[in-house]
């Protein structure tokens, strides 16, 4: 059976659909293949929107238990595992169909299965029963995204060891539940693992966690989680992993390194790769790295002309967001608009407590490169509301071009970091600086004029604490 659409996307994650939709809105005939059951890929079944749920969950949890401190004090939870499970999948589900049903109004065609490039213009497609079809195409959008990293040597096959999926799916709690990989992956599970009553460890090669985040942002989330976690082992690996019918029996190295640790479960959270080895990228004479990425310019066009790609396969950042803005600049050039994608601007956040966001320029960054700046600080026990919040461990931070004043960059720690950060990275596309962040009012007590307060620091016009001398 083979079909001609104007456009074949593979793959129907975020910036997969998000591609195939922009373009049926231009007139395109779009087919959209993924081997998922539902549209929405790794990001809304089984990655970006359940942790949300799940770290919301948490966050509950986390809260009545500080509230302790402040005079109000509950029983300890009861977990109804079944129950969250399915609130987890029901937030899913009513994504997903909606996915599909906009699909639908759309008449963009879904076909399901495993997609294959097996000519310039044409994509295999085969079904779970083994059944084949053919999709012909003018112009294709390769959205195949990533897969999670697996550490060599580890007892994979071993139904203890899990990644991100097999977290998400909330098979059990486990008594004792170690987390490989400082990230932000690993971090938010451990948060979620936590709060639900497993005792937690993690495991991280680097000095930090987080590795290449500022270090002043990492420093509260890193502190709290020692409260939490049974144990945070830095500069330290995973050497042996022995499979018994009891336990996974782990052996360390590194500085701090423990004795041999038994754990119920181990979460391997160490990165992604990009799927771009897995397409039948040769049948299109495409150049894809040894890394598994493939190479786009500016208008997300690969090296041959009628194909494009997007997202996670393309490059790091590996975030949703940022597939969905490349996915519209495909679909938009495939289109005939003279689109192209303008910016480098992509906020991150990880969903920890506290959040922790940044955007832009980062200190980090700035050393590495040798580009100079200044900042402004506000830290956040001196914000009423964070005070009012219980949470106080926060602060924003600007960074400024030290001839103009204008923002570079951003990073936030605290409740809402990833709320926050938006208003920062508005601030840089539209080229603002100092006074026009400082001269905006803010609602007060809000966390939101963290933002403006941190701009007062640098220009020296904050009265609610003395302003640092400037250089």
């Amino acid at each position: 059976m083979t079909e001609k659409f104007d456009l074949a996307v593979l793959g129907a994650g975020p910036g997969g659909y998000t591609a195939a939709f922009r373009a049926a809105d231009l007139g395109l005939r779009v087919a959209l293949i993924d081997r998922g059951e539902t549209l929405g890929g790794v990001c809304l079944n089984v990655g970006c929107i359940p942790s949300k749920a799940l770290l919301h969950a948490a966050h509950v949890v986390n809260s009545a238990a500080a509230m302790r401190a402040h005079g109000i004090s509950f029983g300890a939870p009861v977990i109804d595992l079944d129950a969250l499970r399915n609130w987890k999948s029901g937030v899913v589900g009513q994504l997903t169909k909606g996915l599909a049903g906009l699909a639908r109004q759309r008449k963009v065609e879904v076909v399901r299965g495993t997609g294959c490039f097996i000519g310039p213009h044409s994509i295999e497609v085969r079904a779970d029963d083994g059944t084949a079809r053919t999709v012909e195409f003018a112009s294709a959008v390769i959205a195949a995204g990533s897969e999670p990293v697996q550490l060599p040597g580890l007892p994979h096959e071993d139904p203890r060891v899990i990644d991100s999926t097999g977290a998400l799916s909330l098979a059990d709690i486990p008594a004792r539940l170690l987390v490989i990989g400082g990230g932000i992956i690993g971090l938010e599970m451990a948060t979620v693992y936590a709060a639900l009553g497993s005792r937690v460890s993690v495991v991280e090669l680097t000095p930090q966690l987080m590795f290449g985040t500022d270090p002043d942002l990492v420093k509260p989330l890193q502190k709290t989680l020692r409260g939490k976690l049974e144990a945070m082992y830095l500069e330290t690996r995973v050497v042996e992993v022995k499979a018994e019918p009891e336990a996974l029996r782990v052996l360390f190295d590194g500085k701090g390194a423990p004795a041999e640790m038994p754990y119920d479960r181990i979460l391997v959270a160490v990165g992604r790769r990009p799927n771009g080895a897995a397409i039948g990228a040769s049948a299109l004479g495409l150049s894809v790295t040894d890394g598994g990425f493939i190479p786009v310019d500016r208008q997300m066009r690969t090296t041959v002309q009628h194909v494009f790609a997007i997202g996670d396969i393309v490059g790091p950042p590996m975030l949703a967001h940022k597939a969905v803005h490349e996915g519209k600049v495909a679909a938009e050039v495939i289109a005939g608009h003279k689109t192209a994608l303008d910016t480098d601007l992509i906020p991150a956040v990880a969903y920890t407590e506290p959040e922790v966001a940044w955007v832009g320029l980062t200190e980090t960054g700035a050393r590495e490169s040798g580009v100079s700046y200044e900042k402004g600080v506000f830290p956040w026990a001196a914000s009423g509301r964070s005070l009012s919040l219980g949470r106080a461990e926060g602060l924003t931070k600007l960074l400024f071009e030290p001839e103009t004043g204008r923002l570079l960059g951003a990073g936030i720690v605290g409740p809402s970091a990833g709320d926050l950060i938006a208003e920062a990275a508005l601030a840089i596309e539209m080229g603002a600086d100092a006074d026009d962040l400082a001269l905006t009012i803010h609602p007060h007590p809000t966390l939101s004029e963290t933002v403006g307060m941190a701009a007062e620091m640098f220009n020296g016009s904050i009265t609610d604490l003395i302003p640092p001398k400037r250089r």
